[in-house]
């Protein structure tokens, strides 16, 4: 019997894998990633247990942060792939991670971006002396055969707990389970998984987001419904050939790797109870889980937790605003305090202004500070101190010069500003 994760016998053209991270390559590789991405500011807070004060304004970073392993080593081996291959082209599947300053990096490196649904025309250019970059959050099997025929050579950064979760939908599929994945279904990490679940054994899925799509997915399963109705609200989530009424006998819940865990588990259980309701004693041959949840995904999550134990008056996010993991972030925050997603410091505009983005809207805007200063005011008439929190490294208002150190403010961002030119000119 084949292995869970090995695909059936096929005529496809075997991919041709390159290692590319030696330890000569890779001492240049992390002498010039840390170059990079060093930063004094982070240093200073962690030599003062990620908390940082001047006069009665503190800062306080997060304990857990930034890079994870899964993302370190794919971003080491595309610095790596173009130190061994430096007259070779050399094209990225979409971006190496959710982070506009590590791709602007990795363009500069003269790293070409492939889009994940490139054109016959990108495609048929594509020839045996190319490199191609998977990125951390994997590829499509469909994308990846079209690329092996082309006989490129892989340099695959793949996280391996993306892999995990391949692994995993695999067996659901071979056992006859339809895989129920919590997840985005224009992500790429989702995407790449959902064609685990049906290219390599022939099986079905279906994406579900909120709470709301997994509600109505448990009131299908529990009394049926209309299938027309149910394949428009999740048309483009879910298998060709998906059909509720029969796929959705046997299911498997996995998840894309950057959700939030709380709200994963919760998507489990309505499931397991839907199908404990429809199957009674039986539910336990129809129903399997396994958490697929990336470890330093839940370490950053539990550090802003902790963090937000404590008063604060606002949330500066810093990421990409296509990153899963620091959108999620940002909808902790917004739970308890002001936050602001912020791509980097330009956003800081001024010393009232901010340019963050807005989830709802789903694009940026420019806050000022009037009502945000007004609340501080209200905190602070009752003795709260003035406190910042960053996050992995969000809607100020007109300052009110009576209800918030203003002049505190300056010197933090002036503080921060400076430490970051240091970065740039004094490497």
């Amino acid at each position: 019997m084949p292995a869970a994760d090995q695909s059936p016998p096929n005529n496809k053209r075997k991919s041709r894998r390159v290692n590319v991270r030696t330890p000569e390559v890779m001492s240049g590789v992390q002498t010039e990633v840390e170059a990079h991405y060093r930063s004094r500011v982070v240093e200073k807070f962690r030599d003062s247990d990620n908390c940082y004060t001047i006069d009665n304004t503190t800062v306080i970073l997060a304990k857990q942060f930034g890079f994870c392993y899964g993302v370190e080593r794919a971003i080491d081996l595309a610095y790596a792939t173009r130190r061994v291959f430096p007259d070779r082209r050399v094209y990225l599947i979409g971006e190496i991670i959710h982070n506009p300053e590590v791709n602007r990096q990795i363009q500069e490196m003269d790293i070409q971006q492939i889009d994940s649904y490139p054109s016959k025309d990108v495609l048929d250019d594509l020839s045996p002396d190319d490199i191609v970059i998977v990125p951390a959050f994997g590829a499509e099997i469909s994308l990846m055969d079209q690329i092996d025929k082309r006989g490129c050579q892989i340099v695959d950064t793949t996280c391996g707990d993306v892999m995990r979760v391949w692994k995993r939908v695999r067996n659901y599929s071979k056992q006859g389970y339809t895989s129920v994945i919590h997840g985005k279904a224009d992500h790429e990490e989702t995407r790449a998984t959902a064609s685990r679940a049906f290219d390599d054994f022939g099986g079905h899925y279906l994406i579900v987001l909120t709470l709301e799509d997994c509600e109505y997915v448990c009131r299908f399963i529990e009394k049926g419904g209309d299938e027309t109705e149910f394949l428009e609200r999740f048309e483009g989530s879910f298998s060709p050939g998906f059909d509720p009424l029969i796929h959705l006998s046997k299911i498997g819940v996995a998840n894309q790797t950057t959700m939030l865990k709380g709200e994963t588990e919760r998507i489990q259980q309505m499931l397991y109870e839907s199908i404990k309701i429809r199957d009674g004693k039986k539910a336990d041959e129809s129903f399997q889980l396994f958490d697929t949840i990336c470890g330093a995904t839940q370490e950053r999550q539990d550090a802003l937790f902790e963090m937000l134990k404590v008063k604060m008056d606002m949330l500066l996010v810093v990421g990409g605003y296509n990153s899963s993991n620091t959108t999620h972030l940002v909808e902790i925050g917004h739970e308890k305090l002001p936050s602001f997603f912020i791509r980097d410091a330009e956003c800081l505009k001024s010393f009232e202004q901010i340019v963050h983005f807005d989830l709802e809207d789903k694009k940026e805007k420019m806050s000022y500070s009037g009502d945000f200063f007004d609340k501080v005011k209200h905190s602070n008439d009752n003795n709260l101190g003035n406190h910042f929190i960053t996050s992995k490294p969000t809607h100020l208002n007109k300052p009110n010069q009576d209800a918030f150190d203003l002049q505190t403010y300056k010197k933090f961002l002036s503080f921060l500003k400076f430490q970051e030119m240091m970065d740039k000119y004094n490497t």
